[in-house]
């Protein structure tokens, strides 16, 4: 079995890497970190150093797929990592379809009210529009 797990750098993403490992033990892991260029790439002088902070994040995104694979060391199928450059929603969807997976696990922020309705959801776009069975893991 191939299982996408996205991660961000919160508590909800930890919690869903565990819950993959713990209940999919044998699973094949993909763990895939989608970098946003429309947050924090813009301000101040942003869209000139666009590379230069994109390399930065790219670093950051290897840190964090780097301790996302520490919780899976002890899990047995294979893990593999990612990162993308998008929409998050749109690109865990897309990467789910390239890679023929089975099953996606993600955090959930728990956004509610108006924060909900503003920015949107990337959990409730990916189950909106992923091909396979998703598991949000607060």
């Amino acid at each position: 079995m191939d299982i996408l797990v996205p991660i961000d750098d919160s508590q909800p993403a930890t919690k869903a890497v565990e819950h993959a490992v713990r209940e999919y033990p044998d699973a094949d892991l993909t763990l895939l970190h989608v970098i946003d260029p429309s947050v924090g790439m813009y301000g101040e002088g942003g869209i000139y150093a666009y590379d230069s902070i994109l390399e930065g994040r790219r670093k950051a995104a290897d840190e964090l797929l780097e301790d996302a694979a520490e919780i899976a060391a002890d899990h047995d199928g294979s893990v593999e990592r990612e990162t993308v450059v998008g929409s998050p929603g749109n690109e865990i969807v897309a990467v789910s379809e390239s890679k023929d997976v089975d099953h996606i696990v993600l955090g959930s922020h728990g956004r509610s009210g108006a924060s909900r309705v503003l920015l949107g959801s990337v959990a409730e776009r990916v189950v909106r529009r992923a091909p396979v069975p998703v598991t949000i893991v607060r």
